[in-house]
């Protein structure tokens, strides 16, 4: 019979081994959760800017971003940085010249933070896409807001005015009664998710305005 001394021992060394292989498998998880969100960071990116094809692989969606996508920052008064403290933006670029600017979007929606991509044409002023790829909205309410019917609607949509001020592209409460360059139709009883959408939208593009009211720079 062994005694209580053993006993001890026996569960202590249990125990340890136990939690050395929880915190293996742990680590593991972890790095693997990171290279995950990390991976789809870059196939969101570019989705936004129409690279981004289904039947593509980690490989490709690797390749492909490290090919064409530029992560640059820039200061608040609109000038090019090394300053990783400074707004990030990325570039799209094609045989050596930009083909579009691509701005990080989050805020709150009804239930969570809402993270997306903002794309832009080289002009800075005519929208080539946008993604919503993290978010804990309502499916079929809120959620629709990543699905390709409603993002389909912001291609070629405009965020300045004729006298260039800023104004963002506005979802509508439902289907939008005003056919321009600045609005979309909403998504019925989301009402509170895209009210979300469209103030953190602006706010972000606000900060960028100085960037975007530059000239193109090569």
């Amino acid at each position: 019979m062994h005694s209580n001394a053993y006993t001890y021992r026996f569960i202590i060394i249990i125990t340890g081994v136990a939690a050395l292989l929880l915190s293996l498998a742990a680590t593991g998880l972890k790095d693997r959760q990171d290279f995950n969100r990390a991976l789809d960071t870059k196939k969101n990116i570019l989705k936004s800017v129409n690279l981004y094809d289904k039947e593509m692989d980690p490989a490709e969606i690797e390749e492909s971003y490290k090919s064409n996508i530029s992560e640059k920052y820039v200061t608040d008064v609109g000038e090019y940085s090394d300053n990783a403290e400074d707004l990030l933006l990325y570039e799209y670029i094609n045989d050596g010249k930009i083909e579009g600017y691509i701005i990080p979007i989050s805020g709150k929606g009804l239930w969570s933070t809402i993270y997306g991509f903002f794309a832009l044409k080289p002009d800075k002023k005519t929208v080539m896409g946008i993604t919503f790829y993290d978010h804990g909205e309502t499916p079929g309410l809120g959620g629709e807001i990543e699905k390709e019917w409603f993002t389909s609607q912001f291609p070629d949509k405009k965020i300045f005015d004729s006298e260039n001020n800023l104004l963002s592209v506005t979802i509508s409460k439902g289907k939008s009664i005003k056919v321009d360059d600045y609005h979309v139709d909403g998504v019925s009883g989301a009402t509170l998710t895209t009210k979300g959408v469209n103030e953190f939208l602006f706010r972000d593009l606000k900060s960028y305005e100085n960037f975007l009211k530059k000239s193109i720079q090569s």
